[in-house]
């Protein structure tokens, strides 16, 4: 059981779930309290460990018959109860000499299983499709009820309707009475029905899985996309993308964490070292450090337009996974105009803000007006800076409509603790036509190309050096 809920949460993800780590150790410790034997009240521990927002419940009730059924199977039990002693005793010698001669193997057994009330488990119905059937070589994506159906055709499960008809007959002319006969008939195929039920499911299942399997195989690998330029990346599922951010901002997370045990003290203090010694005849007794503020404080100020808006949203998604690192982060973006955006991000989730804030600003194509969004900036929104502030300009540098503004630039610089610069486009066009980095670089402290992921998370590692 606790292998198809793992691949029921896989499944749910696959779809579109967000389901953490936690919350699923959270659905098997609720699957402990409440039990398998009542299925309702197993359906509501899964749907509440794993359901946090109401449009992902289609996406559950869609998927929770295919790994644990419409509904329980009715149980099996073996036909023939109400007979006689005797009467027992024939249809046994009858049943074992029709399955000494029955062919295939898959037909005999399952007539078995159906006349002798004993189910099957999973793994050998597995292993019956595995051998019986070509639903394990049918393409990916086949329908899970197409896959049923083609299963109990390749199993010949009709056939043992016809094979029950002749079971009957056959204790008919021994002699069992007719009211006997009945019941044996009607236990045998609520056996059936079960039986069938079982095999549906599976193999409507065992399709899903092949074709998250092989969805999950032709997905380019991690590195690859990390080293993919991010423009490629907009296309990408969303499901992907969250994950890609994720790793990513877990791995600066442990970076973060491992220079902060190897600085806990901070760097050393020199000039106090010297003042606080000279009582000892400046002998460094006492050595001083540096307090160091491990989060870093942001402004960041994103261009969005059209070619810049796939890299801003990875930086904004980005920067709002590692909040735990960060102090107050404050984004702006800008086009033509520039706005503050921190109440989206406040409001909503960092992926549903990044799809947002685009609309808060006025643009259009060639309208990049970078000097005026700057003096924009300077007169209504220099609050957002002080001593502490790091400001991170994302933006390949173009100006479409005016001159660059490098004394608003200063303004800002003179205010922050420093000014870096994440530039996608490759440096040959810095400076060129249009593009003022040959302005504003030169005024930065830094200035990284970012033309892919892995480049946007080492220059994002260095907030934290």
């Amino acid at each position: 059981m606790e292998q198809r809920v793992v691949e029921f949460i896989k499944a749910l993800r696959h779809a579109g779930v967000r389901i953490s780590v936690a919350e699923s150790i959270d659905a098997m410790r609720a699957i402990d309290a409440a039990g398998v034997g009542e299925k309702d009240w197993f359906r509501m521990a899964l749907r509440t460990t794993l359901v946090k927002e109401s449009h992902d419940l289609a996406s559950f009730d869609e998927l929770f018959p295919h790994y644990f059924g419409s509904g329980a199977p009715p149980p099996m039990q073996a036909p023939g109860g109400g007979m006689s002693p005797e009467d027992r005793e024939k249809l046994a010698d009858m049943l074992e000499q029709l399955l000494a001669n029955m062919t295939p193997e898959q037909l005999r057994q399952l007539f078995a299983s159906m006349m002798q009330g004993e189910g099957m488990s999973r793994s050998e119905i597995q292993q019956l499709l595995a051998e019986s059937t070509s639903v394990n070589s049918m393409r990916p994506g086949t329908p899970g009820a197409w896959a049923a159906r083609r299963a109990l055709r390749d199993l010949e499960f009709d056939r043992l309707e016809q094979l029950l008809q002749e079971l009957l007959e056959q204790l008919r002319q021994q002699g069992v009475p007719e009211d006997d006969l009945q019941q044996l008939a009607e236990e045998a195929r609520e056996n059936r029905n079960a039986l069938g039920q079982q095999i549906a499911e599976e193999a409507a299942a065992g399709a899903q899985r092949r074709s998250l399997d092989e969805e999950e195989r032709q997905k380019p690998s991690f590195d690859d996309m990390l080293d993919q330029p991010i423009e490629h990346l907009q296309y990408a599922e969303e499901d992907d993308l969250r994950r890609i951010v994720a790793r990513l901002a877990a791995q600066l997370r442990s970076r973060a964490a491992l220079r902060q045990r190897r600085a806990s003290k901070g760097t050393l203090d020199a000039k106090r070292t010297i003042r606080n010694n000279l009582r000892y005849g400046a002998v460094p007794i006492e050595i001083m450090h540096r307090q160091r503020h491990l989060k870093p404080r942001l402004t960041i100020i994103c261009d969005v337009s059209g070619s810049m808006r796939p890299v801003a949203s990875f930086m904004l998604l980005l920067v709002y996974a590692l909040q735990d690192q960060i102090s107050r982060p404050r984004p702006f973006v800008y086009y033509r105009t520039i706005a503050d955006v921190t109440a989206d991000f406040n409001e909503l989730r960092p992926e549903q803000a990044v799809q947002v804030v685009p609309g808060r600003v006025r643009g259009g194509p060639y309208q990049t007006s970078l000097g005026s969004c700057l003096t924009t900036f300077t007169r209504d929104h220099l609050d957002a800076i002080d001593r502490r502030t790091t400001v991170i300009f994302l933006g390949d540098g173009d100006d479409h409509m005016g001159p660059p503004n490098p004394r608003a630039f200063d303004a800002i610089k003179q205010r922050a603790h420093k000014i870096l610069w994440f530039n996608p486009e490759h440096p040959y066009r810095w400076g060129r036509e249009d593009n003022h980095m040959h302005v504003y670089g030169p005024l930065c402290d830094a200035v990284h190309h970012v033309g892919n992921l892995r480049q946007l998370a080492a220059a994002v590692d260095t907030l934290f050096s």
